[in-house]
């Protein structure tokens, strides 16, 4: 017997929000007895629906999978739920970093050293304790060093489903970057007068 779209709707409500997490269309179709892409159907619709009314939640799809979220016109009230909460800010050093993993994943600390030029001991823990980067593995070589890659906070902070959906970095970007690091160097390493 198949089931009712409105029922289905309310099993796929229920288990996003006692996950709490991103939940992924295989899970969700086996939980269903339902084939994954009737599973997406019936979640694009109920995201066109949490979208068309004055709702404060909403279902957002990441990679593979989706999870619901509080919307942001909610943000305000939640505070003063919940006191303010605690917003970490992302220096200069560990947008840096962060970027680094994000095109380069997976990579290892003393890559991301390679290319700063500069130890990331710090910065590296900072974005592991915001949840930023995670460990994804350990490279097959002597020491075994830990591969490190994004995180679904990651794809959710920067509002991207997945990696790809990154800029690209053309040409010339990257010689701006490398002119404002020789002028940034030239200010640092400039002679200090008597």
């Amino acid at each position: 017997m198949k089931q009712d779209i409105k029922v289905i709707e309310g099993q796929i409500e229920a288990v996003l929000f006692s996950m709490g997490e991103v939940v992924s269309r295989e899970q969700l179709a086996q939980a269903l007895e339902i084939d994954a892409d009737t599973v997406v159907k019936i979640i694009h619709n109920m995201m066109d629906k949490y979208d068309e009314i004055d709702r404060g939640i909403r279902i957002v799809e990441i990679e593979d999978g989706f999870q619901m979220c509080t919307k942001s016109e909610c943000y305000d009230t939640l505070v003063k739920i919940v006191n303010i909460p605690k917003k970490h800010v992302l220096t200069d050093v560990l947008l840096e970093t962060l970027s680094i993993v994000a095109y380069k994943q997976p990579i290892t600390r003393q890559e991301i050293e390679a290319i700063r030029g500069v130890s990331c001991v710090h910065a590296v823990n900072k974005l592991v304790e915001y949840n930023l980067i995670q460990e994804v593995g350990r490279l097959e070589v002597v020491g075994r060093p830990i591969l490190f890659g994004t995180t679904e906070d990651f794809l959710r902070s920067f509002g991207v489903q997945s990696t790809e959906e990154l800029p690209l970095i053309t040409p010339d970007k990257i010689e701006d970057f490398k002119q404002q690091a020789l002028e940034e160097a030239q200010l640092t390493f400039a002679p200090v007068k008597d």
